[in-house]
């Protein structure tokens, strides 16, 4: 039985994301995070179609300030 739960999903999608975005455009490390929100969201809006069924479900109705709080806090 898995233990993610949704705000996990969610943070495990950006985190991919994020990772994608580094690799692709290492000066983003500079980035404030509002920018790199705003990169990702981007991104997800544009690899809707690469998420499976559920991931879609999960990030459909994200916003940049949803992501934006993601970045700004960290799991322990």
């Amino acid at each position: 039985m898995s233990e993610d739960t949704d705000p996990v999903k969610k943070r495990k999608i950006v985190n991919r994301f994020l990772q994608q975005l580094t690799r692709e455009e290492p000066q983003m490390y500079y980035a404030t995070t509002s920018e790199i929100a705003r990169s990702i969201h981007t991104m997800i809006k544009e690899h809707t179609n690469r998420l499976s069924v559920e991931e879609q479900a999960l990030v459909r109705r994200m916003t940049m300030k949803d992501i934006e709080v993601m970045l700004g806090f960290t799991l322990k």
